[in-house]
């Protein structure tokens, strides 16, 4: 890990807490896209089901440490972290016990900020660092939120789509406010876009209506080799590289490029 220069060009936490977004997808083909154009990019696994860590080809299930032990302090962050089959890109592996974490981390001092604490020591290390959130607005998100500086939402183009943001957009200015000034929504995603369906197309119009230019133009469209890749444990861009799934995301960090 070779860089050190203070902090990456951005810390985003994807985040949503409805599940079933694309949330997870997203975090993973977006950290292997920005790597294959040359990025270091760390993504931290931060919800309980590991889904970003096997999406990578980590076994969950055979870990000693993980995210969880760096947040209690049992553990350094540069112990966890792991290299991927995408060069440049890294993952600080989560486990089930994670799910306590929400719990033991109550009674913690400064538990809102702990996750950047774990994280301080490495921030120079890379160009992005990626958070998967866990799908709700709990401790850990909390964390993800007070050491990110922008926001990715991904919102799934299906109905009830914009059920919940206002929730979420509330937790960011209480965040602000309190926490982390620095913090904004760098970006929504429209995710299981169907070309072929009026309903998918309402939904771009109303999250573009929404959030305005902070809409990514990226459309991440359903596709069956998307949802099949995390089961192979690769990410699209490995698993179907010329798919269009892969080159949704390519686009995305694209974007994500351009904006830095």
């Amino acid at each position: 890990m070779a860089r050190s220069e203070g902090r990456p060009k951005r810390v985003l936490a994807v985040v949503n807490q409805k599940g079933g977004v694309g949330k997870s997808t997203t975090a993973v083909n977006l950290s292997a896209a920005l790597g294959d154009l040359g990025q270091r990019v760390l993504l931290v696994d931060l919800d309980p089901q590991g889904n970003a860590t096997s999406g990578f080809g980590l076994d969950k299930n055979q870990r000693d440490v993980c995210v969880y032990d760096a947040l209690l302090g049992e553990t350094k962050i540069e112990e966890i972290i792991e290299p991927t089959q995408v060069e440049n890109v890294f993952v600080a592996p989560a486990t089930i016990q994670l799910a306590g974490a929400e719990i033991e981390l109550v009674s913690a001092m400064s538990r809102e900020g702990r996750l950047r604490v774990v994280l301080d020591p490495v921030l120079g290390d890379f160009d992005f660092i990626i958070i998967d959130c866990p799908p709700s607005l709990g401790l850990l998100t909390i964390n993800a939120l007070t050491v990110a500086d922008g926001l990715i939402v991904p919102v799934q183009c299906e109905y009830y789509a914009l059920e919940g943001l206002s929730k979420l957009l509330d937790s960011v200015r209480l965040v602000k406010t309190h926490l982390n000034p620095a913090l904004d929504i760098f970006g929504a995603v429209m995710t299981m876009y169907d070309s072929r369906t009026r309903l998918s197309q309402q939904v771009v119009e109303e999250v573009r209506d929404f959030f305005g230019e902070r809409a990514f133009e990226t459309l991440i469209p359903r596709t069956v080799r998307l949802s099949e890749a995390p089961s192979h444990g690769k990410p699209v861009t490995l698993y179907d590289p010329i798919g269009r799934g892969a080159e949704a995301y390519r686009q995305l960090a694209k974007e994500v490029l351009d904006r830095v």
